[in-house]
C-alpha cells in the first residue's frame, strides 16, 4: 500500500474535531507539495506572459509552459502539436462540438453518447444538434452499470458521425471497453471523443493504443490546479478544424482584409492562457509518474475492494455500479435515507463524500433515483480512513433510521 499522505498539506487538519477523511476525489483531488511549489515558484520567480516577450522572465515562463505541454504529450503518447491547453474537460467537449461538429455535421447526422455521461458530455452535443439538425442517440445502461453493447452496435449506422463516451463513469466508476467502442465507431465511419477526466488519475491512457480521435481531461482531477485541462486531437483533424475562439496568439497575420491562423497547437489557444495552471499540470503528471501509475492503480483497487466489503456490512445499503472493471468509486444509498442527510452526518464526523446526482441526471433517472452518496478514493487514502468511514456511516444510519 502507498503512504503518500504526508505530501498533501491540506489533509493534515481536523473537521468538526475529527481528523479529515477526504473521499470526494472524483469531484477534485487535493494538491501535493510539488504542485503547490510549482505554482508558488511561478509567481515568486518568473511571472510573465508567454510567447511574446523577449525578456528574461518571459523566456522562462514560455519554456516552463511548453515543457508542461511536452510532459502531457509524453504521458498520453501524443505529439506536442496534438496537445491543446483548455480550461478542462468541459471546454474540450465544447471545442470539438463547435469547431469540428458545426463544420462537418449536417441535418440527419447522428451523435451517440451514453445514459451514463456527465452533463458536460451531453449538453454540448444537444446544443450542436439544435445548431445543425443532427440527432442525439443514447446507449442504454444495464442494471450492473455497464453499457449495453449490443444496443450500441445497433445504434451505429451510416448516419453516425460522432461517438462521445467517458473512459470511466464519474458516478458509478465503470470502466468502459473503449478499444471495442472506438473500433466499431470507426467501422461505421464516426470519430470518437473520449472523456478521460476520471481515468487519468487512476490508470495509464495511451491515445495511440486507444486510437481515439479526440480526448479531454481536467487537471484538477489529477492533482493539478483548477481551470486547466487538455484537449488531445489527431493532428489531421485539428488541422481541418477552424478556431473555436479568436484573439491573440491564435493568429499568424491580421489585417482588415482578413486573418490567417497560427499553427497547431496555438490555433486553439486564444488569449493569455492559464500559465500557472499548465505548469501545475506538468508538475502533477511528473509527481504521479514518479510514484508509478501501476502502483497507484494497485493501491486504489485494493482500497476499492476493502471499502466495498466494509460498507456492505451496513444494513440496507445498495451499491450502484457493480461492473467487473471499476475505478475507485462507490455510489450507494441506504434504505430510504436521503443521500444529503447521510452526507451531513458524515461531515459532522470529519468524513467528506459527495451526494446528489453527480451531474448525471439521465443516469439517476435510469435507476429511479434523485441521487446517491459517492465515496471516491485517491492515492493518498488509506484503509484506516475507510474503517473510520465505515464506522461513521453506521452511526449516521443509526441516527437516521
Amino acid at each position: 500500500m502507498l503512504d503518500r499522505k504526508a505530501d498533501f498539506p491540506i489533509l493534515h487538519q481536523q473537521v468538526n474535531g475529527k481528523p479529515l477523511v477526504y473521499f470526494d476525489n472524483a469531484a477534485t483531488t487535493q494538491k501535493p507539495i510539488a504542485v503547490i511549489n510549482a505554482i508558488r515558484e511561478y509567481y515568486e520567480q518568473y511571472n510573465s506572459n508567454i510567447h511574446r516577450g523577449a525578456h528574461h522572465l518571459a523566456n522562462i515562463a514560455t519554456s516552463r509552459y511548453e515543457e508542461a505541454r511536452s510532459i502531457v504529450a509524453r504521458h498520453l503518447n501524443a505529439s506536442e502539436r496534438e496537445i491543446n491547453f483548455v480550461r478542462g474537460t468541459t471546454e474540450a467537449v465544447n471545442l470539438v462540438a463547435q469547431a469540428y461538429g458545426r463544420k462537418f455535421l449536417k441535418p440527419g447526422d447522428e451523435i451517440i453518447v451514453s445514459e451514463m455521461e456527465h452533463h458536460s458530455n451531453i449538453v454540448p452535443w444537444q446544443m450542436l444538434c439544435s445548431q445543425t439538425g443532427a440527432v442525439l442517440r443514447a446507449i442504454p445502461v444495464t442494471d450492473t452499470g455497464e453499457l449495453d453493447y449490443d444496443a450500441y452496435r445497433n445504434l451505429l449506422n451510416e448516419k453516425t458521425k460522432i461517438v462521445s463516451v467517458a473512459h470511466t463513469s464519474n458516478a458509478l466508476g465503470t470502466v468502459h471497453p473503449l478499444q471495442a467502442i472506438i473500433r466499431d465507431a470507426h467501422s461505421a465511419g464516426a470519430v470518437v471523443f473520449v472523456d478521460a477526466a476520471q481515468a487519468l488519475p487512476h490508470t495509464r491512457v495511451d491515445v495511440h493504443e486507444l486510437d481515439c480521435d479526440f480526448l479531454g481531461f481536467s487537471g484538477h482531477k489529477v492533482y493539478a490546479a483548477t481551470g486547466i485541462g487538455v484537449l488531445y486531437g489527431k493532428e489531421h483533424l485539428l488541422e481541418a478544424m477552424d478556431p473555436y475562439m479568436g484573439g491573440g496568439e491564435m493568429i499568424r497575420n491580421v489585417s482588415f482584409a482578413g486573418t490567417t491562423y497560427n499553427d497547431l497547437p496555438f490555433k486553439f489557444e486564444a488569449g493569455t492562457p492559464n500559465i500557472e495552471g499548465a505548469i501545475s499540470l506538468g508538475a502533477a503528471i511528473q509527481y504521479i509518474t514518479a510514484i508509478g501509475i501501476e502502483n497507484i492503480q494497485n493501491h486504489e483497487q485494493e482500497l476499492l475492494r476493502y471499502a466495498t466489503a466494509r460498507i456492505s456490512e451496513t444494513e440496507g445499503i445498495k451499491i450502484y455500479g457493480t461492473a467487473a472493471r471499476k475505478a475507485p468509486v462507490i455510489s450507494f444509498t441506504v434504505n430510504d435515507i436521503h443521500p444529503y442527510d447521510l452526507g451531513v452526518l458524515l461531515n459532522e464526523q470529519g468524513v467528506a463524500i459527495r451526494t446528489g446526482h453527480h451531474c448525471c441526471q439521465p443516469l439517476m433517472s435510469r435507476y429511479g433515483l434523485e441521487g446517491t452518496c459517492r465515496a471516491s478514493f485517491a492515492l493518498y487514502n488509506t484503509k484506516e480512513e475507510i474503517d473510520r468511514f465505515a464506522g461513521a456511516l453506521a452511526r449516521a444510519v443509526a441516527v437516521l433510521a
